[in-house]
């Protein structure tokens, strides 16, 4: 029974899945971070969006919860604005050549 080749990326020669690629980008930290960052930054900005009074006055006037969420989310927003102008790049190289290099670094 023969097995299908891998399917590679239009216009990559070198033979690379596309998989590694994918799972480059999916399992950026970037992405997780700013992910976070927007959804805690919505919930807290929603919080001070809600608070009354009260919540200003323990802050000295200020509505601690508004400032921080909209931090938040600006945070989470130029993370994101970063892994969407700045893609990862999958690791180069083949796995079996990285083996064999890990085995020779731990001989010496």
């Amino acid at each position: 029974m023969a097995q299908e080749p891998r399917s590679t990326a239009p216009g990559d020669s070198s033979g690379e899945p596309q998989a590694s690629t994918g799972a480059a980008r999916l399992f950026d930290v970037r992405r997780m971070i700013g992910g976070l960052f927007v959804v805690y930054g919505v919930i807290v900005t929603i919080a001070g969006l809600v608070d009354g009074e009260e919540a200003a006055e323990k802050a000295q006037g200020i509505d601690i919860n508004l400032w921080a969420g909209l931090g938040m989310l600006a945070l989470g927003v130029v993370f994101l604005a970063w892994l969407w102008l700045r893609p990862a790049e999958p690791p180069g190289g083949d796995d079996q050549e990285v083996m064999r290099e890990a085995a020779l670094r731990a001989k010496h």
